[in-house]
C-alpha cells in the first residue's frame, strides 16, 4: 500500500476521529468533569490524538522520499498536533459558490477566504476551552466561565486586549501567546486575500494595463510557432520566386524584353 492510498482510506475515519475528540474535549471542559465521566472523556481524547499521531507517522513511513513529503505535508502535521483542526475541511463545499467564476485566482481566494474564517473560529472555540480549563480552579483567577473564555479569546485573538480579564497561570498565559500569533496570521492571510479579490475587481475593465503573465507569454509564442512554416528537409533552401515586374520581367513573359512574349 503506498501513501496516497492510505490517506484516501483513512481520510473520513479521521474527520469522525475529529469530531469525537472536540465533543469529548468541550464535554470534559465546560461540564467540568469529575470522577469516571472524566476518565471516560480523557480517554476518546487520547485514543483519537493518538490515531492521529499513528496516522501521520505511516503516511511519513510510506512515503518514497521522506524528506519531500515532509517539507509537502506540513499541514498533516499540524493536523496531528491539533486534530480538530481536520474539520476545517468539511467547509470544502463551501468553496463552491453558485455563479462564481471558476479562474484558478478566484477559486482559490475563495478557499482561502473560507478555510481562514473556519481555522479562526475553530482558534478561538479550543482557546477558549483551553484557559478555562487552565483557569478555572486557580487561586484569584477571573476566566471562571466559558463565556468569559470566549470573551477572552475574542479580544485576544484581535490582539485587541481591553485587559478586563487576563489569565493567571503560566499555562493560560501560554495559551494567550499562541492565540495572538494564530491571530495575527489568520489575520493577515485573511486581509491579503480581500486586498487581492479588490485589486482583481478594480482592474476587471482595464485588462489594457494588466501585465501579462509568463503562461500568457508562453501561449502566444506556441501560436506564433505554429504560424510559421517549417524549414525544408536537409537544411536545403526554399524554392526561389522569379524577379517581378520591377526587375525586367514582363506581364505576358519572360523573354528579357518589352515585347509581348519576346
Amino acid at each position: 500500500m503506498d501513501e496516497h492510498t492510505w490517506h484516501k482510506r483513512t481520510s473520513a475515519p479521521l474527520i469522525v476521529a475529529g469530531l469525537a475528540y472536540l465533543v469529548a474535549y468541550s464535554w470534559r471542559v465546560i461540564a467540568d468533569l469529575e470522577g469516571p465521566s472524566r476518565a471516560v472523556a480523557t480517554t476518546v481524547i487520547a485514543v483519537t490524538w493518538a490515531m492521529f499521531i499513528a496516522d501521520y507517522l505511516v503516511r511519513l513511513a510510506l512515503a518514497d522520499n521522506k524528506r519531500v513529503w515532509f517539507r509537502k505535508h506540513l499541514p498533516a502535521l499540524t493536523f496531528a498536533l491539533v486534530p480538530v483542526l481536520r474539520l476545517v475541511r468539511l467547509l470544502r463545499v463551501l468553496t463552491r459558490v453558485p455563479g462564481m467564476k471558476t479562474t484558478a485566482g478566484g477559486v482559490l481566494r475563495t478557499q482561502i477566504l473560507v478555510y481562514g474564517v473556519g481555522a479562526s473560529l475553530i482558534l478561538i472555540y479550543l482557546a477558549s476551552l483551553a484557559v478555562l480549563e487552565a483557569e478555572r480552579h486557580a487561586p484569584d483567577a477571573n476566566i471562571t466561565s466559558f463565556g468569559i473564555a470566549v470573551w477572552w479569546s475574542c479580544v485576544t485573538v484581535t490582539t485587541t486586549g481591553f485587559g478586563d480579564y487576563t489569565p493567571v497561570t503560566d499555562a493560560g498565559r501560554l495559551v494567550g501567546v499562541g492565540l495572538m500569533f494564530g491571530g495575527v496570521a489568520l489575520a493577515g492571510v485573511i486581509t491579503a486575500t480581500l486586498a487581492s479579490w479588490v485589486l482583481e475587481r478594480a482592474a476587471r475593465d482595464h485588462d489594457d494595463e494588466e501585465p501579462a503573465t509568463r503562461a500568457q507569454l508562453r501561449a502566444l509564442i506556441e501560436k506564433i510557432d505554429a504560424l510559421t512554416p517549417p524549414p525544408a528537409p536537409g537544411g536545403a533552401p526554399g524554392p526561389e520566386r522569379g524577379p517581378g515586374p520591377e526587375h525586367g520581367a514582363g506581364p505576358m513573359g519572360d523573354g528579357g524584353d518589352d515585347r509581348p512574349g519576346g
